[in-house]
């Protein structure tokens, strides 16, 4: 038996706050599963870029830092 959202509604408001995450979890997993889309959820690696092994941007900041230094006459 499939129910209406008209009928769904009053249960789902009646819901504690920790349900109603969980509902909107898993309804937002299935919708990205029929739209074959990565869930949030789902691990995937992601590239960070992080200031190590920078060392060309470290000098710039060292240079433009010396440069600020200078008294201005």
């Amino acid at each position: 038996m499939m129910l209406s959202l008209t009928e769904l509604l009053p249960a789902i408001h009646a819901l504690p706050r920790q349900e109603k995450l969980r509902l909107l979890q898993t309804l937002a997993a299935d919708i990205a599963r029929e739209a074959e889309l990565p869930t949030p959820l789902t691990t995937v690696p992601h590239t960070v870029w992080a200031p190590y092994d920078a060392f060309d941007a470290a000098a710039t900041l060292l240079h433009v830092l010396d440069v600020d230094k200078t008294p201005l006459s």
